[in-house]
């Protein structure tokens, strides 16, 4: 004879598995208020900007950077804000890259453009590292160059003879930042394309 109690026991149902890590997007930049509104950081801008839109914050310090794992563009999406200052980003990167077993193609990187105007994007699928640091040193991690990234332009220097670090380590003009402002609607609508697989209509629409 059973137990009575077992009359009231629940009849548990199997929960389906959460969904795994579908994507990294990746805004770089360098850690500290002193960097926080300087050129070079446009690429923590564009996530801070997504994230205060979409209501979550990228706070969570894990693969030697702040992160956010959510739901973005209908898929699941691992932010994150390298903490390794710009030069050493593709640790950070391929810790995590590592970890969810995600393919370059499906990391997506948001980083600073001198040779773009402010107020210009560009979006495009793979590519060398151009001169930027951050870049150089994703590829040499991943050991790949097939990742999808959206450059912002954050303009050139203003005379060959200017120091480009401190060029990049500058902060924008009033008519720059107004300039650059509407771009991080975009990047955030381009991000929402790309990661619906839809890159070419990302650049068709964006690239300009």
């Amino acid at each position: 004879m059973s137990n009575i109690f077992d009359l009231f026991k629940k009849i548990e149902q199997p929960s389906a598995p959460p969904t795994p890590i579908e994507y990294i997007v990746a805004g770089l930049g360098n850690t500290g208020m002193k960097y926080s509104s300087t050129r070079h950081n446009i690429g923590f801008m564009t996530l801070d900007y997504i994230a205060q839109k979409n209501n979550f914050k990228i706070n969570s310090f894990k693969f030697k950077a702040l992160t956010a794992d959510v739901i973005f563009g209908g898929k699941r999406v691992l932010f994150m804000k390298p903490e390794t200052f710009m030069n050493n980003s593709g640790e950070a990167v391929v810790q995590a890259a590592d970890f969810y077993k995600i393919p370059p193609e499906k990391i997506i990187i948001i980083y600073d453009d001198i040779s773009l105007s402010p107020g210009v994007m560009r979006i495009r699928r793979k590519g060398s590292d151009g001169g930027h640091n951050g870049i150089k040193s994703i590829i040499y991690h991943l050991e790949s160059d097939t990742f999808p990234r959206i450059k912002m332009g954050v303009g050139a220097k203003p005379h060959p003879d200017y120091d480009l670090a401190d060029w990049v380590l500058s902060e924008f003009s009033k008519e720059d930042a107004q300039a650059i402002y509407p771009r991080f609607e975009d990047a955030m609508n381009a991000l929402s394309m790309m990661l619906d697989g839809n890159i070419d209509g990302a650049m068709g629409k964006y690239n300009g």
